[in-house]
């Protein structure tokens, strides 16, 4: 049935529910009202035998048929053909019409037995089912049974009656839950069409038509979710030009001036005056084309490793941080880097959680005026990394997009640094952030225990 339209699979479900429900009351009922008139049944034998009885004084034993209860047969049925006889002590039967044999020998011997001053019963009579109430009373000073039936006709035929047309009104039912299952069905699966065609659009990259539902059901939250996933879509592809206009860039810088200095001196000029200091240009350029090309490299590698298994093993931060900072620190003798760190080890990949750190400090050096500040402490349950520097506060709008890999980072500068280590920081279920201090910038790291 899942290779039907939405549409059509709504409107089978509902008429399953609606047909199973039908078949269900179609047994259901028939005992349900048997069970009901049967009930019925006695209950008009009762007021039947109370009629009797009101006709005459009443007392505690009930002595108050009198001869007058033979004569009249009127006051032995009522309108619901609810006949009776007397039963004598010494079960002497009278009746003012015959009786089955075989129904008043039985009636007889239960009456004798009988303990309950009135009993229900029933049996048949020449083969057709009756309901009957045995009750004792006094007639004419001796004691008796007043035995009042009814056929099980009457009970039928108001089962069969109330049954068709119970089965009638829910074939009109059944039939005509159909129309609304058909419009509900068509109503709840449009909007998943339209979405459908919408979300074929964005595979195709055409994204500029917005998606509105007005409707805050299942329905319109899935729009609303497609709706911003088109956002982010957008201002993914956007960011991804700039940063692939950037990079094309960035690469092509080194290239020239590399092709440049190379073909110069070819031509025997020398552009930094001489041969040894031209050459050193080129080699910086070939080293920085070297770093942009291996974190671009990197950064796919993480987006591999993203779906494997990290690699863990224990080892010292505070003893990883101190060997970072003595290669770092040599490239630029002007700061003064202080120092507030615990001994703490942590599980992870050494080599990650080393080029993580190695990006931070990198970033660190290129901005810090002469100050650089770092601790590492315990917190709860939690490690605190913080790397503070003092040079220029970050942009207000850069502090929640500057770790994204297809960002412009602050002064304007492009740079996979960062982003490369927020997804290694967050690829081990820790967290990064940076905030503007009232001197400064400092960077937080958060990794879980």
């Amino acid at each position: 049935m899942k290779n039907y339209p939405l549409s059509v699979q709504i409107w089978i479900v509902i008429a399953i529910i609606t047909l199973s429900i039908s078949i269900l009351l179609a047994f259901i009922l028939p005992s349900t009202l048997r069970s009901f008139f049967t009930r019925e049944v006695y209950a008009s034998i009762h007021a039947a035998q109370d009629l009797v009885f009101n006709q005459f004084d009443s007392n505690v034993y009930r002595d108050y048929i009198g001869p007058d209860f033979f004569g009249e047969e009127q006051v032995l049925e009522n309108i619901r053909t609810v006949k009776h006889f007397i039963i004598y002590d010494d079960n002497r039967p009278i009746a003012s019409f015959s009786i089955s044999e075989d129904f008043l020998k039985k009636a007889q011997e239960q009456a004798i037995v009988q303990r309950n001053i009135s009993q229900e019963y029933s049996g048949d009579i020449n083969g057709k089912k009756v309901f009957y109430i045995i009750s004792k009373c006094k007639v004419l000073n001796q004691d008796a049974f007043l035995v009042s039936y009814m056929g099980d006709s009457y009970r039928e035929d108001l089962v069969q009656t109330l049954f068709k047309r119970l089965i009638n009104l829910m074939g009109l039912v059944f039939l005509f839950s159909w129309i609304p299952a058909i419009l509900l069905s068509r109503y709840l699966s449009k909007p998943l069409v339209n979405l459908e065609k919408k979300v074929e659009k964005l595979a195709n990259n055409e994204w500029n038509e917005p998606i509105e539902l007005n409707r805050r059901d299942e329905i319109g939250k899935l729009g609303y979710s497609i709706e911003h996933l088109r956002k982010q879509l957008i201002r993914q592809d956007e960011a991804e030009q700039s940063f692939l206009q950037h990079v094309s860039h960035e690469l092509k810088t080194p290239v020239m001036v590399i092709q440049s200095f190379t073909q110069a001196i070819k031509d025997g000029i020398y552009p930094k005056g001489t041969l040894d200091d031209s050459i050193d240009v080129i080699d910086n350029e070939a080293k920085r084309l070297e770093k942009k090309i291996k974190n671009l490299l990197y950064l796919t590698k993480l987006d591999y490793l993203s779906n494997h298994e990290i690699d863990k093993v224990n080892f010292s931060l505070d003893s990883l941080i101190k060997e970072i900072i003595e290669r770092f620190s040599w490239h630029r003798t002007n700061i003064n880097w202080n120092l507030d760190l615990i001994p703490i080890s942590i599980e992870g990949d050494l080599e990650q959680w080393k080029i993580a750190i190695e990006n931070l400090l990198d970033n660190q050096i290129r901005y810090a005026n002469s100050q650089i500040l770092i601790s590492l402490k315990k917190t709860d349950n939690k490690t605190l990394l913080r790397i503070w520097n003092d040079g220029p506060h970050i942009e207000e709008n850069l502090l929640n997009t500057m770790f994204n890999k297809f960002n412009k980072g602050y002064k304007g500068e492009f740079g996979l640094g960062l982003a490369i280590a927020y997804k290694i920081i967050n690829a081990h279920s820790s967290n990064i952030f940076a905030i503007n201090e009232k001197e400064g910038v400092s960077f937080y790291i958060e990794i879980s225990s």
